[in-house]
């Protein structure tokens, strides 16, 4: 299964990865800082080669994921955990300032492995610590969603809030049309066209087709 996983991420993005890692580096200055600035610990679930969790500054930086292939392409100082999402991290309860992913729930096996991995982002959070989603909009992309092999859960924002408020979390925000649907296969837009983008939230409508909902776990 895990050499599928790593031949899988091979095709998709091997031949894209500087320029992914360029991407996600203006998408955090530009945006996706607000949520990391002053976090002592952050963990990107289903990080990939860390286009997110390689470029960010924290204390304590962790990853989870089952590719083989993602130690070799993270950070040295970032702790990757080599395991399912939907099962206990080894982390202890409320040690975390921010979980982050991105186009990773729409991989995991169902809504129970979905249940309990956003249980597990429950716990860990410290009260007030963020969720941060960001995903394909299956609302927004309709059948192109199954282009991919390995989607298995159709969602929404709605879904996902549903999702996260059943684990306890409260929403902060919740967009349906945030950022286009993929970098895949597609040249990769100029830093100053991605800020611009960012700045111009009605053509968010026009053009977004992944969601971002941002979800806080409560103090009380």
């Amino acid at each position: 299964m895990n050499e599928n996983l790593s031949e899988q991420y091979r095709r998709r993005f091997a031949a894209e990865n500087e320029t992914r890692q360029k991407v996600w580096a203006v998408l955090i200055d530009a945006w996706f800082h607000r949520y990391v600035d002053g976090a002592n610990a952050v963990l990107d679930l289903g990080c990939g080669w860390g286009p997110f969790i390689n470029q960010i500054s924290a204390p304590h930086r962790y990853g989870i994921d089952l590719n083989p292939d993602a130690k070799a392409h993270l950070d040295p100082s970032v702790e990757l955990f080599e395991q399912r999402a939907d099962t206990s991290w080894p982390l202890a309860d409320e040690s975390l300032d921010l979980v982050f992913t991105s186009n990773f729930l729409e991989h995991l096996p169902d809504r129970e492995a979905m249940a309990a991995t956003l249980a597990e982002a429950y716990r860990t959070l410290r009260p007030g610590g963020r969720l941060v989603c960001l995903g394909h909009n299956i609302a927004r992309v309709g059948g192109m969603y199954w282009d991919f092999f390995d989607h298995m859960i159709p969602l929404t924002e709605r879904s996902v809030v549903e999702a996260a408020e059943l684990a306890g979390f409260s929403t902060e925000e919740a967009i349906g049309s945030f950022l286009p649907y993929t970098m895949a296969g597609k040249p990769p837009p100029p830093a100053f066209a991605i800020r611009a983008y960012l700045k111009l939230r009605p053509a968010w409508r026009l053009l977004g087709k992944q969601f971002l909902v941002v979800a806080v776990k409560p103090n009380s």
